[in-house]
């Protein structure tokens, strides 16, 4: 039998589905996808989990399907809801304008075009890896991002044959899963990160 995989807006999924990816325990759970929305002087010791669980449901609007604006896209195995993945407008990140050189490394961007989508994350569920998932994922951001309006969808993914990488590491994906999907490397800032980007 195939194992069926849908992938849908996060405002479509249930909080409940949204949470069962992220799991009881480890980095997903804590972090509740807000590495790059803190705001300046906000760190992770300056707000407790809770509090990032809550900015989140406000950001996936979960639950609400005739939102008209949400934070991400949840994937379903067969129904049950294994896999999340970031995508938003890139100003949308405040962190990740403010923080990161990663995106901007030798790229004369405009930080401030809404018209440019980012994959900040790419997370499948502990005992749901290696099934396609995360292909399937990077698949439906660029449709996402592509129907809402974007110019042009961004990721800034791992390159696994660069060494070891951990799951903490890899919450940004594998440049593997953004090339199978039609991305193009843009740019190289480091020995381990890469920029892709498919323009629409």
């Amino acid at each position: 039998m195939t194992e069926a995989i849908t992938v849908v807006p996060a405002n479509e999924a249930s909080w409940e589905d949204i949470q069962a990816v992220f799991g009881p325990r480890g980095t997903a759970r804590i972090c509740q996808c807000q590495r790059y929305k803190l705001a300046p002087k906000e760190s992770f010791g300056s707000f407790p989990p809770e509090e990032r669980a809550l900015r989140l449901r406000e950001q996936t609007n979960a639950g609400h399907p005739d939102a008209t604006e949400t934070a991400g896209l949840v994937a379903y195995l067969d129904g049950e809801p294994v896999g999340w993945c970031a995508v938003e407008q890139r100003p949308a990140y405040s962190g990740l304008l403010r923080v990161y050189r990663t995106p901007w490394e030798g790229r004369a961007e405009d930080k401030s075009d809404d018209g440019i989508w980012s994959v900040t994350c790419v997370f499948v569920r502990a005992g749901f890896r290696k099934r396609g998932i995360a292909y399937a994922l990077a698949a439906a951001a660029i449709d996402h991002a592509r129907t809402r309006g974007a110019r042009a969808l961004e990721a800034y993914p791992m390159r696994t044959e660069a060494g070891e990488i951990t799951w903490e590491e890899i919450h940004v994906g594998a440049q593997s899963i953004f090339a199978a999907a039609g991305m193009n490397e843009v740019s190289w800032p480091g020995i381990r990160r890469v920029v892709m980007r498919i323009d629409y």
